[in-house]
């Protein structure tokens, strides 16, 4: 596995481990300067008050876990001050980190970025697109997080994929609105007793377009509250190292059972590009961030040519690469060629046409609205 060349001190990480603990003193026993890039899911110290209920009585499985209790603001802000400087001790200068929360606590961890130095570059809004409802009926449906990215000091030379994005939003500059469903069905890991293995499990889809936006092939990317391993089997994925932290033996356990199944994927996939296509209603990328579509799988036309699908949503054949329109034009000799009626994909031996996933996505946006 070709990986990049590194200095002295990032080759003594602990990379591709989880480490167990609580992840302030593990990032300060870490070399200074060593990790490309932070994800942090902190605990958003919801402050729940009591049970919550569905309308036919049913209980929700909420957040009331221990690890996310904090006595007061001022307990949570002292913990947030501090994981915050023991993850900027360890970014390398030209490092960045991104922070996602509800509102709960983006705001109070949005001002102990700033207080500690950091440069906040963006705030991103997930939305998503399949929110839990508000059972209660008291206030809106809370239908979205925010993430804060945000590099290790004004003027460092952070990574940012612009094209990268772009191509995987078909041409169009990637916004800071990502409408993305929550994790649900195949995705989301359970227990021995079939509940739920981690109440805040995010979807794989957030975090292969951050750290194809903000990473590179061979870049270690470090999670200090790894629950049940998202970040680390998206990195693992697309070719970059992963440290993990996690104090939870249950969560721990978990990501192990899961990172054992991912397998990297061949470095042809991992390449991106650049597509110069006018928006779409939907995306091609959006088939390969929800997995409709592997980095990998090949597609295939009527005359039997093929091309394979890209980490970034563009594809690349023999001798062309760009969209799905673009290679298909080029294969057909074509000024222009819909990417979405020629291409075909295989399953179970039948060749099916990739318009059928985009009608799928269709559908279940009609469903959610």
């Amino acid at each position: 596995m070709a990986t990049k060349t590194r200095a002295p001190e990032a080759r003594a990480l602990p990379l591709d481990q989880i480490l167990a603990g609580d992840c302030i003193e593990i990032m300060n026993g870490l070399p200074e300067g060593s990790v490309d890039l932070i994800f942090a899911d902190p605990p958003y110290n919801l402050q729940l008050k009591g049970s919550l209920h569905r309308p036919d009585n049913s209980q929700v499985d909420a957040v009331d876990d221990h690890w996310d209790q904090f006595s007061s603001f001022a307990a949570y802000d002292s913990f947030t001050r501090d994981w915050l400087a023991a993850a900027r001790r360890i970014l390398k200068p030209n490092g960045a980190i991104w922070v996602i929360g509800s509102y709960h606590n983006i705001f109070r961890v949005g001002a102990s970025l700033q207080d500690a130095g950091y440069w906040i570059l963006n705030d991103v809004i997930w939305r998503k697109s399949n929110p839990m409802p508000n059972f209660r009926g008291m206030r809106l449906t809370n239908a979205h997080e925010t993430m804060i990215w945000a590099s290790k000091s004004e003027g460092a030379k952070y990574t940012f994929n612009y094209e990268a994005l772009k191509a995987l939003n078909e041409g169009i500059q990637m916004r800071s609105d990502w409408v993305l469903p929550i994790c649900t069905g195949h995705e989301r890991l359970k227990d021995d007793k079939g509940d739920k293995a981690h109440p805040t499990q995010k979807p794989e889809s957030l975090l292969h377009r951050v750290l194809v936006g903000s990473t590179n092939e061979g870049d270690v990317v470090l999670d200090p509250f790894f629950g049940t391993g998202t970040t680390g089997a998206v990195a693992k994925m697309l070719g970059r190292h992963f440290i993990g932290i996690e104090r939870e033996e249950a969560y721990r356990k978990a990501a192990t059972a899961r990172l054992a199944k991912v397998r990297r994927l061949d470095a042809s996939a991992l390449e991106t590009t650049t597509s110069k296509r006018a928006e779409p209603r939907v995306p091609f990328g959006q088939l390969v961030e929800r997995g409709l579509l592997r980095p990998g799988e090949v597609l295939i036309n009527a005359r039997g040519q093929a091309a394979k699908v890209r980490v970034d949503g563009s594809l690349v054949s023999e001798k062309h690469r760009g969209s799905i329109h673009q290679v298909g034009a080029a294969l057909e000799g074509a000024p222009s060629c819909n990417g979405w009626t020629y291409w075909q994909y295989k399953r179970e031996g039948q060749l099916i046409p990739i318009d059928i996933l985009r009608q799928q996505i269709r559908s279940d946006m009609s469903k959610e609205l």
